[in-house]
């Protein structure tokens, strides 16, 4: 007999390199490339020039946090924008504002006018420009590249990251042991050009919708709203932010261990560097492998015991050999976890949403990587860089332990194509866009015996309302009717009740041709849309002014 395939299963024999069948895709990842090595230079000359300007350990592992940091802040408003905004223009701002403060950074480090809090903020602001760049580009993978291809591309992004990361801090360590920082500065001001010519050739299919555009504040909260209604996103978020907390300690570290623990200069940080982006490509190449054999839970503890395996030797290590040996099994572990996170992100949010989503699961993962770069210094200040990466290790195990409670959801895809079923309705009222509150009830006629069947359907009902955007819903028994039930629920206004039935998902539809065949009257569910009005209640003065009229009349 002949097997079908479910619309929910994910192929298995996507080669890895897929993706690079789309021109675009293939055009902006060699571009990236180019970029990504100039910002991994200028880490290294960042880094390396505040262990000069600065003795304190802390102040060392800050210039990550201050990169981390505003992408933990700014990275749910920089989602909203790219889920209401044109990505491809949004990335083009963040790459010239990029350009504009690596420039400037140049000069001051040229003209031997930094100081430590001055690097820290131009450090910042690069790290603002990838806030308000990442969501938008991350996004924009789904729009270069078929559904099927989205894990390879996701994949394909961390190798390409991790290809300049084998190769880009060696050289950048070379260009700041033989130039100084400032030309480390210099060549990532360079860097910028690539992307930014692929990005002004890239001609993006704008779809444009009938819909007027959502406010800010209202699109920050539709999707808050979302990832707190979908538990494999919350899921993610969770295990994201403990990755980023305790994986975060060997990168902070990293110089110190370069310069303390192996007694290295420039050179040596940069072949560590290397070596961490050279493990990372493997995991990139491996992933796919790895998932046809494993479990998503599975593929997360191997990350995280790859990398507490790893940081427990480094910490430990006098050996230059020894150390950039283990910071191969963390890079392939770093890749591992953060390209599954992501990849699951994308897969459970449909297109309205997903810059929101993954700028949300940004914020949880570097949050985690600003918070640990800044506990894992201050550890480092108090007990040496031994004792911290030892700390770090333990929190990574009991990160691994978490999956015990919060495993990570099975990789699959779902259909999350909008379902096209809803056809605004012809209305007796003239209502404008902003009319409102809107009132739904829905009746359902239902028996006894599928009463159980019905509440369990109708809770993952509620769940899909409350995600898309209704209020105050609710499910009532007609007392006198027993068979009878009504849903109901709030939207603020008439556009906002039609934006919400287009949010419905073919992955949603289960549950409502469920209901429909619960269902036991003779048509089909009524629905009832109605517009809230209150009565006006006179004040005091209004009720007088009235009696005195009535008083002369």
């Amino acid at each position: 007999m002949k097997r079908h395939k479910r619309e929910d299963e994910v192929p298995t024999r996507i080669s890895p390199l897929a993706p690079f069948k789309h021109d675009i895709f293939r055009t902006i990842w060699i571009a990236s490339l180019a970029s990504n090595f100039g910002g991994l230079i200028q880490s290294v000359g960042a880094a390396w020039l505040m262990t000069s300007i600065s003795s304190s350990a802390n102040m060392v592992a800050l210039v990550q946090a201050s990169t981390a940091l505003p992408i933990m802040m700014f990275s749910l408003v920089s989602g909203a924008l790219a889920d209401n905004f044109d990505r491809r223009r949004i990335m083009l701002i963040a790459q010239c504002f990029m350009l504009t403060v690596s420039a400037l950074l140049t000069v001051c480090a040229y003209l031997g006018i930094i100081t430590p809090w001055l690097l820290l903020l131009f450090t910042f602001l690069i790290g603002c420009g990838t806030a308000l760049n990442n969501p938008s580009w991350q996004a924009s993978v789904g729009d270069m590249v078929p559904r099927d291809d989205l894990p390879a591309a996701v994949a394909l992004n961390s190798m390409g990251f991790n290809i300049t990361r084998s190769v880009g801090p060696a050289i950048g360590g070379v260009i700041v042991a033989t130039a100084g920082a400032a030309a480390a500065f210099a060549a990532n001001s360079l860097s910028y050009f690539a992307i930014l010519f692929a990005l002004v050739r890239w001609r993006r299919e704008v779809t444009m919708s009938p819909l007027p555009r959502e406010t800010l504040g209202r699109a920050i909260t539709a999707g808050l709203r979302y990832v707190v209604m979908s538990p494999n996103i919350g899921k993610v978020l969770v295990r994201g932010f403990l990755f980023g907390l305790s994986a975060s300690a060997i990168l902070a570290l990293l110089p110190l261990v370069a310069r303390n623990l192996v007694q290295g200069g420039p050179l040596t940080y940069g072949l560590m560097l290397g070596a961490f982006g050279l493990g990372a490509i493997g995991g990139a190449l491996l992933s796919a492998r790895l998932r046809e054999m494993m479990s998503s839970e599975a593929i997360v503890r191997l990350a995280f015991g790859g990398f507490a395996l790893s940081t427990l030797v480094i910490a430990f290590s006098p050996y230059a050999w020894l150390s950039c040996l283990m910071l191969l099994a963390s890079g392939a572990s770093w890749v591992l976890a953060l390209s599954l996170f992501n990849t699951t992100v994308q897969l459970s949010a449909p297109r309205w949403v997903v810059g929101r989503a993954l700028s949300l699961y940004q914020t949880m993962t570097f949050g985690g990587i600003a918070g640990g770069s800044w506990l894992w210094g201050t550890t480092a200040e108090q007990y040496g860089a031994t004792n911290a990466l030892f700390a770090s290790c333990l929190l990574m195990l009991a990160g691994a332990a978490v999956g015990l409670r919060l495993p990570l959801p099975e990789f699959k895809s779902l259909n999350l194509d909008p379902l096209n079923r809803f056809n605004e309705p012809l209305l007796e009222l003239d209502l404008k866009p902003r009319s409102g509150p809107i009132v739904i009830m829905i009746d359902y006629e239902i028996d006894d015996a599928d009463i159980p069947e019905f509440l369990e359907t109708m809770a993952e009902r509620r769940r899909i309302r409350i995600r898309d955007g209704a209020g105050h819903w609710a499910l009532m028994r007609d007392l006198e009717i027993p068979t009878t039930w009504t849903e109901t629920y709030h939207v603020p206004t008439w556009v906002e009740y039609v934006r919400h039935n287009q949010r419905r998902t073919q992955a949603d539809a289960s549950v409502g041709d469920k209901l429909t065949a619960l269902h036991r009257g003779t048509a089909p569910p009524r629905v009832h849309r109605m517009i809230e009005r209150q009565t006006i209640v006179p004040t005091h003065y209004e009720r007088y002014k009235r009696q005195v009229d009535v008083d002369m009349h």
